[in-house]
């Protein structure tokens, strides 16, 4: 247990903190999950809504992780990283392969 008035305040920061990591975090495996669950149900059944359905829980995502970068759950890499991951599924999935626009 703590001793002095400093480092009890330590452990009351450190505990908030955790719990807000733990949210962003968790908040962020549920919405990569569902990107993930609309890109392969797009896959299944291609139309307007599936395609609007992939686009917007891909902004939610990238939304979600460009907070949790700022407030310093995840480090800026990692962030980078996740956001790379859910944009080539995504793209995999909306541009047929051999379609590209560079062409």
């Amino acid at each position: 247990m703590a001793n002095n008035k400093s480092s009890k305040k330590r452990i009351e920061i450190a505990e908030r903190n955790r719990l807000r990591n733990r949210t962003y975090k968790s908040a962020l495996r549920t919405l990569m999950k569902r990107c993930f669950s609309a890109c392969s149900a797009y896959n299944q059944e291609p139309g307007d809504a599936s395609k609007a359905t992939v686009q917007s829980t891909m902004s939610a995502a990238f939304s979600k992780i460009d907070k949790a970068v700022k407030v310093g759950v995840l480090h800026r890499n990692t962030g980078a990283n996740q956001k790379s991951r859910l944009s080539v599924a995504v793209k995999s999935v909306l541009e047929p392969a051999g379609t590209s626009q560079n062409s």
